[in-house]
Formats: structure tokens, sequence, C-alpha cells
């Protein structure tokens, strides 16, 4: 029920509003390292397995759906 809600929902959605969204995402994430050091302290590698790990899902989504 809720996912129909989002889906029509995110397809009233404009290009620049899904960039909207990323931009606010950024500026949140960045103002959460600058707030919190200790977030900056990981080696490189750990942020290239965490941003894989989150874009694995939708990845399967969008191949699954071809």
């Amino acid at each position: 029920m809720g996912s129909n809600w989002m889906n029509k929902r995110l397809k009233n959605l404009q290009w620049y509003d899904v960039s909207l969204i990323k931009l606010s995402t950024a500026a949140f994430i960045l103002m959460i390292a600058k707030l919190w050091d200790g977030i900056l302290s990981f080696d490189w590698y750990w942020y290239l397995v965490i941003g894989l790990v989150c874009a694995i899902p939708a990845w399967v989504d969008l191949e699954r759906k071809k």
C-alpha cells in the first residue's frame, strides 16, 4: 500500500527535483562529517565498501526490471 503511494509521488518528480534531493543529501552528509570528526578517520577503502554495499540493492532492482 505504502509502496504504491510512494511510486505515484515519485513519478511526479522532475529531473531537477531528484538532483536537488541528491544535493541536499550530500550537504547533510558533509554536515555530519564536519560535526563528527571521528567519521573522517576511516581509511579510504571503507568509504568505497560502504558506497558499493549501498548501491547494490538499487543495481539489482534496475537489472531485474529489464
